[in-house]
């Protein structure tokens, strides 16, 4: 294939300027979830006192040394606990993400007990889901460390009890599947919480430390008088040689870890894995992408220029390039492996659509996985698309994204504007995997056209009623709905509202865009052996 010849050099006050915002926007993000770690990290005296590891330790011994680990969703509940972007802890509470145990690749979850005591958040319940969603959609053991207080009850949601107990659904379809799920349990694992080891194949506990119980000492004695320890209750020794909930008894952290990679490694799901392949590396350094990417996002770039910094050789065969040429569709390889690539270079258009719908159709038809670089404002609107079948050729390509049968996978890079977000494979479209650039702007339009839409509106209704309109009001309705859209479009916030799988540093989108390709392939290998129900301990 051709490779890309760029036009852009690394140089001059607008790429300089670029590449400081950038910079700044990616220190912002690593100071975010910084101040987690930290948050965390105070509890090391108590953890230290009790004989326990943290959970950034428990997580270090568990992975294979040396070998990646991509987290995901560091940002959850970024802003919904405190409104300053300066205090907030993020994360949900729990640290999740893809990595490698005993030469097996899994989705890993680990409570973080350091913060709160590793109490429920909002947050983190969607982020566990969201985790247990991408690991049964590309055939992944689901690993969960577990030590957690339980709900704050002076923060009760009723929503989340209720959505809570699709956990346990979704651990026994994970099993059922034929998808192993193991759970250590370091600390308490309380009411809901028990029935996390509960409805796992395989448990450790740790002795003298782990508990599990329906209802604990003081629920118990309030509901029944009964008056009991929580060693005798729900201790881990008492779950092993009494119920039967326990499969394994660890004397300490680091042994429970020990038990738990000796386990998946005598599993033999390391059968399917494969060295990730290297590919050739792109003509130009991912250094680039910081200079590049304009930082008022109104500015147009051509995405090719994007393209060339993440795919082997910077070679890419473009398709149909002289027909709607503001959506782009290309043929590359990422780490070697084929992709179909589409992005945009303007508004979705007529042609653009479908000249989109067929090239997702054809990748569909070969097998290819489709990757969507978003940077759009929308489909195009005013009188010349709408006789020009925008609506219909617009809903063809977003018919293509909904039904496409190969993996998919975008990376928010700028704009993602109106239902430009939908026809490239947004949230709503389920995605395996979104990621989303620290610069990158999500909204239904952008703030100004918001607001001077709803200003022509209400203008166009006080001159319909034979007044003259009120500026000052006008005035004030603009400024308001700036400021709303202006909060809300930024990638921290949406992905504080897991509305993305995290948000990653540019120069990192390659080595990521190849570790999911390779989750993709490992999962076409794996050969599923499911049940009529989930593995039920007697």
């Amino acid at each position: 294939m051709p490779a890309f010849v760029t036009a852009l050099a690394p140089a001059g006050e607008a790429w300089t300027d670029n590449r400081a915002h950038h910079l700044a926007l990616i220190e912002q993000l690593r100071a975010i979830e910084s101040r987690t770690e930290a948050t965390s990290a105070r509890s090391a005296p108590r953890f230290a006192k009790r004989g326990q590891l943290l959970p950034r330790e428990r997580a270090g011994l568990l992975f294979d040394a040396g070998t990646p680990f991509l987290q995901l969703s560091t940002l959850a509940g970024f802003l919904l606990d405190v409104n300053d972007p300066a205090k907030s802890v993020a994360g949900g509470g729990c640290i999740a993400g893809i990595g490698r145990i005993s030469g097996t690749t899994c989705m890993i979850v680990v409570d973080d007990s350091g913060i709160e005591a590793g109490a429920l958040q909002h947050m983190g319940l969607e982020k566990f889901q969201r985790a247990q969603q991408i690991a049964l959609e590309n055939r992944l053991p689901f690993v969960h460390l577990v030590e957690s207080a339980g709900a704050n009850l002076t923060r009760y949601r009723v929503e989340d009890f209720v959505s809570g107990g699709s956990h346990y659904a979704r651990l026994a379809r994970h099993s059922a599947a034929g998808l192993p799920v193991l759970t250590l349990v370091h600390g308490s694992a309380t009411a809901g919480g028990a029935y996390m080891p509960g409805m796992s194949d395989y448990v450790v506990m740790v002795r003298e430390r782990a508990r599990a119980f329906l209802a604990g000492p003081p629920l118990l004695r309030a509901a029944t008088g009964e008056i009991a320890t929580e060693e005798d209750l729900g201790g881990a020794a008492m779950h092993a040689t009494v119920s039967g909930l326990a499969e394994y008894l660890a004397e300490d952290d680091a042994d429970g870890i020990r038990i738990l990679r000796e386990l998946v490694g005598h599993l033999g799901w390391q059968r399917f894995e494969a060295t990730l392949p290297a590919g050739r590396a792109p003509l130009y350094p991912s250094d680039d992408l910081l200079g590049l990417m304009p930082r008022d996002g109104r500015k147009p770039l051509d995405m090719r220029e994007v393209i060339a910094r993440l795919v082997d050789g910077s070679e890419l065969l473009e398709f149909k390039a002289g027909y709607g040429p503001g959506t782009v569709c290309a043929h590359a390889d990422v780490h070697g492996m084929p992709v179909g690539i589409l992005t945009n270079n303007g508004p979705l258009d007529p042609a653009g659509s479908v000249k989109a719908t067929h090239f997702i159709q054809a990748c569909c038809q070969s097998g290819i996985p489709l990757l969507y670089l978003q940077n759009t404002t929308g489909y195009i609107v005013g009188t010349e698309s709408e006789r020009g079948g925008m609506i219909k050729h617009g809903s063809k390509m977003i018919q293509a994204v909904a039904c496409a049968s190969v993996p998919q996978v975008t990376v928010q890079c700028g704009a993602s504007f109106g239902a430009g977000n939908y026809g490239m494979c947004g949230r709503g479209f389920s995605p395996r995997f979104l990621f989303t650039w620290p610069n990158a702007r999500t909204a239904v339009m952008g703030a100004e056209q918001a607001a001077t839409t709803m200003a022509i509106v209400m203008e166009d209704s006080a001159r319909a009623k034979g007044r003259e309109p009120d500026r000052a009001q006008i005035d004030g309705l603009r400024g308001m709905i700036t400021a709303t859209f202006e909060r809300q479009t930024s990638a921290f916030y949406t992905s504080g509202r897991l509305l993305d799988d995290g948000v990653i540093d540019p120069r990192d989108t390659r080595h990521v865009l190849g570790f999911v390709l390779s989750l993709f392939r490992r999962a076409e290998r794996v050969a599923l052996r499911p049940l009529d129900f989930g593995v039920a301990r007697p």
